[in-house]
């Protein structure tokens, strides 16, 4: 197989994978500029296009795992790239502008270390002999061995290890083959080297953008609330950065153990479990206080820091001249720079609502629950059980991204020669 069929399938194959952000890279090199110029890329949750050659090393699997597009019992086309393809491929694309980085993950084709070591092979290559100080993400393959965690942490800037499923019941209905064990050993493992390199200080921290996972959602019964119990558990225990959720995507058919999806996939569920991660890692929120076993599953009519403030509406209204910044960050409408932001200009003025809008926070809701110098920022007279409806109503209230986080177009074969060949 010539190498532009090889990219066309394993790009193809590797889209459904969403984790691959790429923030916190302080890498230098001679080619490649992470850090001076600013890079961030990824495909964002809403749709946003962030240049990284995203790529499968092998779509050669050796699970079989209900979900997945490339597990073994799928009559797809397979192909697997050398180290020295995958590194040319790579260096050819960055040299013509049409990356700043490289997402690398695989299926399992052999053992964990028989599968990560080819690919921790093509990073060195493009570290070592192209000298390529880019982004690079690379997934890790689960069990795979303390060393060449180590080497895969020095030489990429951020690496994950996706766990998936919430439960270990989950993953024992839909990959059988795969274990929990396994995967926290392997998170566990990146974040002893980090917390090593850190306790060291000498500025050569492995792993330096952190790493991170992917949990899929509506693939099981599993509700929101134990799906977002597992994220705050990793970002507690192994000190994650970032947990992508991905919508689940029926690209199997005829499996009993999957469930049967209508229509699209649960894009505004996904979406709102985003922004209920956002509040657990920058807004001092828990899970508990966001969903309990009364009400596990986040409401989809309303972002989940509204949904709080209706269901606490004893704290509110707020008078914006004297709240903490914790009770400020509460505030639907208010984020973290215009709670800060709030902070400072109230020392030297009195906000009333243009003054706060020009700080940033969303009036549209942000009104009702604040007062300034005790007058209600709300529409007059407005009663507690007439806020729902109008937080409802207001723009934005059940927006839904705009398309797929996984929804690309891959690097077709003939976009690869042109890059190769110097055209592009």
């Amino acid at each position: 197989m010539d190498l532009y069929r090889k990219l066309d399938i394993l790009a193809g194959a590797a889209k459904y994978d969403a984790s691959c952000a790429s923030s916190g890279s302080r890498r230098k090199g001679a080619l490649g500029a992470a850090v001076p110029s600013g890079v961030c890329h990824s495909w964002a949750a809403d749709g946003r296009c962030i240049s990284l050659l995203k790529v499968l090393f092998s779509n050669q699997c050796r699970y079989d795992c209900a979900y997945c597009v490339n597990r073994r019992s799928n009559d797809h086309p397979r192909a697997r790239f050398t180290p020295a393809e995958l590194a040319e491929l790579t260096v050819a694309f960055y040299r013509r502008n049409t990356i700043e980085g490289l997402f690398l993950s695989s299926a399992v084709f052999a053992g964990p270390d028989a599968t990560l070591a080819p690919m921790l092979e093509a990073l060195r290559l493009l570290r070592r002999q192209y000298r390529f100080g880019g982004y690079i993400h690379l997934k890790l393959i689960p069990g795979c061995s303390p060393e060449l965690i180590r080497q895969a942490a020095l030489l990429a800037d951020r690496l994950s290890t996706n766990i998936e499923l919430p439960t270990a019941q989950s993953l024992q209905l839909l990959a059988p083959e795969k274990t929990e064990g396994a995967i926290l050993a392997t998170m566990d493992g990146v974040e002893a080297l980090r917390k090593g390199g850190r306790d060291a200080g000498d500025g050569d921290i492995p792993s330096p953008a952190g790493q991170s996972t992917q949990l899929i959602v509506g693939a099981t019964a599993d509700s929101d609330a134990l799906i977002l119990r597992r994220a705050e558990g990793l970002y507690r225990g192994v000190g994650l950065k970032r947990v992508y959720y991905s919508a689940y995507v029926p690209v199997n058919g005829g499996d009993s153990r999957l469930p049967a999806v209508g229509g699209a996939p649960p894009l505004l569920r996904e979406h709102r479990l985003y922004q209920a991660d956002w509040l657990l890692r920058c807004y001092g929120f828990e899970v508990d206080e966001l969903l309990d076993d009364s009400a596990p599953d986040l409401d989809l009519r309303l972002d989940p820091k509204a949904a709080w403030a209706l269901r606490h509406l004893d704290r509110f209204p707020l008078e914006v001249h004297r709240a903490e910044l914790e009770e400020l960050l509460r505030v639907p409408g208010i984020g973290v720079r215009s709670a800060r932001r709030i902070l400072v200009a109230r020392r030297r003025q009195r906000l009333g609502a243009e003054e706060l809008k020009r700080l940033g926070v969303v009036m549209k809701r942000a009104r009702f629950f604040l007062t300034s110098g005790g007058r209600y920022l709300g529409p007059p007279g407005t009663a507690e059980k007439a806020i729902a409806p109008l937080l409802l109503a207001a723009p934005g209230a059940a927006a839904q991204p705009a398309q797929l986080a996984f929804d690309f177009t891959p690097p077709t074969p003939a976009t690869a020669q042109m890059a190769l060949s110097g055209e592009l």
